[in-house]
C-alpha cells in the first residue's frame, strides 16, 4: 500500500537476564555447567490504513401484535436489502446477523404482574465492504431505505498476515540490537540465538473514530496498528 508507513516502537519494557550466576562483567569460562545467555524482548509495530470494512445495519419495528410487528419488519427489511443490491453490493457480501421478535411489557406496579403492551421485531444484516471509500455512501443507502439501526463498524487489513511477517523480522532485528548493547556493556560476545518465542497473538490494535450517521455520513477510518513482540535468548560465546 502506498500510504503504509512503518515504525518500530522501542518504548516497551525490556527483560534482560544473564544466566549462570546472574549479571556479570567478564567473559564466561568454559567450566560453566549451564550455557550463559542474554534474554531480551524485541518489538515491531506497523501502522497502515484499513482497506476492508464491515458494518451492521437493520430495522426495528414495533406493533400491537407479533404478526403486525413481524410483517412490518419484513417489509421494511426487504426495502433495505433491495437498496443494498441497487447500490452494487454483491449478495455474498451481506448476511443476516440477528433476527428477533420480543414482547414489550409495561412497567408493573409493585406486586402487580407485567402486562404485554406490544411486540418488537428486529432484523439486522452484516455488510462487508471491499472498498472502504464506499462506506459513507452505504450508510446513506441504509438510512435512506429505512434502516433505523446502524453500528458495529469494523475496519480490517486484507494483507495483515504479510504485514505481520514483516513485523516479525523487524522484531527480531530489534531484539538483536538490544542484546548487542547488553553484551557490549557486559564485556562479552553475543552468539547465536538459542530460543525464540512470540508473545501475544499479533492481533491488530484498532485506532479510529466515527461520528454519528447522518447525510452524508462523516467517517474517520483512522489506522490499524499491527504489533509483534518476541522474546529471544542469545547465547554468549565462550572464551578460549
Amino acid at each position: 500500500m502506498s500510504t503504509m508507513r512503518t515504525r518500530i516502537c522501542l518504548h516497551a519494557t525490556l527483560a534482560a537476564a544473564f544466566a549462570a550466576g546472574g549479571i556479570f562483567a567478564g567473559p564466561v569460562h568454559a567450566e560453566t555447567d549451564r550455557p550463559s545467555f542474554i534474554s531480551v524482548t524485541g518489538e515491531a509495530h506497523i501502522s497502515v490504513p484499513p482497506d476492508l470494512a464491515q458494518i451492521d445495519g437493520g430495522v426495528t419495528s414495533e406493533a400491537k401484535t407479533a404478526r403486525e410487528a413481524s410483517d412490518a419488519n419484513n417489509a421494511a427489511m426487504g426495502k433495505v436489502l433491495l437498496a443494498l443490491k441497487g447500490a452494487g453490493i454483491d449478495e455474498k457480501d451481506y448476511q443476516t446477523s440477528r433476527l428477533s421478535l420480543q414482547p414489550q411489557s409495561s412497567a408493573p406496579k409493585p406486586g402487580a404482574p407485567s402486562i404485554v403492551t406490544g411486540y418488537r421485531a428486529s432484523n439486522r444484516v452484516t455488510i462487508r465492504l471491499r472498498d472502504v471509500t464506499k462506506l459513507a455512501s452505504v450508510i446513506d443507502t441504509l438510512v435512506g431505505s429505512g434502516a433505523n439501526e446502524i453500528g458495529g463498524i469494523n475496519f480490517q487489513v486484507s494483507q495483515a498476515s504479510k504485514l505481520l511477517d514483516d513485523a516479525r523480522e523487524q522484531a527480531i532485528a530489534d531484539a538483536r540490537r538490544k542484546a548487542e548493547i547488553y553484551a557490549k556493556a557486559a564485556g562479552v560476545t553475543l552468539g547465536a540465538p538459542i530460543s525464540i518465542s512470540e508473545e501475544g497473538s499479533g492481533q491488530p490494535m484498532f485506532r479510529t473514530r466515527m461520528a454519528a450517521p447522518m447525510a452524508p455520513a462523516p467517517i474517520a477510518m483512522g489506522e490499524e496498528t499491527l504489533s509483534i513482540t518476541v522474546g529471544v535468548s542469545w547465547a554468549i560465546k565462550q572464551g578460549p
